[in-house]
């Protein structure tokens, strides 16, 4: 391993650390209650958001301090160093304040623009998935890999909400792809593209995203050897709209969503 690969291990560790500690923090409230609030744009918020993002920001500015930081909840803070932190204390919040597991804590790390790091911490369920470029895709401590399913009509299709692809115009793709799907669920969130990293799923699609949902999905997808775009089939994490996919169904998924499927 060399010099930037023992540097990445190191950031990787420091991200899976962090991640697991701040999803402690989740569980003391998770099933409980809490403080609960909407925000402007109507999605929740919660006392364990607020104090999950604080302890994420604190470890990181000690451990780093010349690091940019972009939260969720507190915005962002510029940095000197050339990497960026972007971190989610707890994604699928609704799912969170309706006692519902499938929720996690994103930690994902930009170096000179480019997503390198990510973890997806599912505390409740004691999932973790982790990744960084170069050095491979784990779940809890195994390799993690995407499936081989190469048809869609063998596929399983997620979605946070298949209900909302409409109001965001991808109905007819959304529609598309669930009836030519072998089977579709709405195991959603960051969630979904832990399935489909760690092979249990083929195809995940969010029709709204920000980038704090994004950027630890992109390497640990890619790095499973799948797929990380938005609905156009650029690489991105800053379109607000995205799917992932194993890889071999890329090409027949991209067909259906820009109408060019035979």
């Amino acid at each position: 391993m060399n010099q930037d690969s023992h540097e990445l291990q190191r950031l990787l560790d420091f991200s899976v650390a962090i991640a697991q500690e701040a999803g402690e923090i989740t569980l003391r409230y998770f099933r409980k209650e809490v403080g609960t609030y909407r925000k402007a744009n109507d999605t929740f918020v919660t006392d364990a958001d607020l104090e999950a993002e604080k302890f994420l920001r604190r470890a990181i500015t000690e451990s780093f301090p010349e690091d940019a930081i972009l939260g969720e909840e507190e915005g962002e803070r510029d940095g000197l160093s050339g990497r960026r932190w972007i971190i989610d204390p707890i994604d699928g919040t609704y799912s969170f304040v309706h006692g519902v597991p499938l929720y996690g804590v994103l930690v994902g790390l930009e170096i000179a623009g480019e997503p390198t790091v990510g973890v997806i911490n599912v505390p409740a369920l004691g999932e973790i998935v982790y990744a960084a470029r170069g050095l491979g895709c784990f779940w809890n401590d195994s390799p993690a890999r995407v499936s081989q399913t190469s048809s869609l009509d063998e596929a399983l299709v997620l979605s946070t909400d298949f209900g909302t692809c409409a109001q965001h115009g991808f109905g007819h793709a959304a529609d598309e792809l669930q009836r030519r799907a072998a089977a579709r669920r709405t195991w959603g969130d960051c969630y979904g593209y832990a399935l489909v990293a760690t092979g249990r799923a083929d195809i995940m699609l969010d029709p709204v995203v920000a980038v704090w949902d994004c950027a630890a999905l992109s390497p640990i997808v890619e790095e499973a050897g799948g797929t990380f775009t938005d609905w156009n089939g650029k690489r991105t994490i800053l379109s607000g709209h995205a799917m992932a996919t194993n890889g071999a169904l890329y090409d027949e998924v991209l067909a259906i969503i820009q109408g060019k499927e035979q």
